[in-house]
C-alpha cells in the first residue's frame, strides 16, 4: 500500500465518520448532544480537507481547513455561551417561582 492508497483509506473513514455523526446531529435528544456532534463534525471535516489537499498536493484545501476550523472553534464557543445562558434562565425563573 501506497502513502497516497493509506490517506485515500483515511479520507473515506473520515467521511464515513463525518455521515455518522451527522445521523448523531439529527437525532441528537437534547441540544448539547448536537453541539458536541456538530463540534465533532466540523473538526472530522476539517480533517478530511487537509488529507485531500495532500492527496491531491494542494495546498489552498489546507488554508482553507485552518479557516474553516478556527470558524468552527468560534461557532462551538457561541454555542456554548448560549447554552450557558439559557442555564442560567432557567436557575433564575426557578429561583423567582420558589421551587
Amino acid at each position: 500500500m501506497t502513502v497516497d492508497g493509506a490517506f485515500m483509506w483515511a479520507l473515506i473513514l473520515l467521511l464515513f465518520s463525518a455521515m455518522l455523526t451527522l445521523i448523531r446531529l439529527l437525532t441528537g435528544p437534547t441540544i448539547p448532544d448536537r453541539a458536541v456532534a456538530l463540534d465533532s463534525m466540523t473538526t472530522t471535516t476539517a480533517g478530511a480537507m487537509v488529507i485531500y489537499g495532500v492527496v491531491t498536493r494542494q495546498a489552498v484545501f489546507i488554508d482553507v481547513a485552518l479557516v474553516y476550523a478556527v470558524l468552527s472553534y468560534i461557532a462551538t464557543l457561541y454555542i456554548a455561551r448560549y447554552l450557558v445562558k439559557k442555564r442560567v434562565g432557567i436557575a433564575c425563573e426557578c429561583e423567582e417561582a420558589g421551587t
